[in-house]
């Protein structure tokens, strides 16, 4: 339970940019953005679970870089 809780705690932290609303006309960049955090959480929380610490500190970036590339263009 730990680990999920440093996780949330740290995806609150590390992504103040989701607050901020796209006026009329936006795009979908906000939403998927959100979107895309908590599926990266859940992934990396199963790496942990799964692997343990290091696979998580190896794969964290890499999924995190793979999300970030998988969001529509704004």
């Amino acid at each position: 339970m730990r680990p999920g809780l440093s996780l949330l705690i740290g995806l609150a932290v590390s992504s103040p940019a989701m607050a901020f609303a796209e006026g009329a006309g936006g795009s979908y960049r906000g939403i998927a953005t959100m979107y895309y955090t908590l599926m990266w959480g859940i992934l990396c929380y199963g790496l942990y679970d799964t692997f343990g610490k290091t696979a998580l500190y190896v794969g964290a970036p890499l999924l995190a870089i793979g999300t970030y590339f998988m969001l529509p263009p704004g």
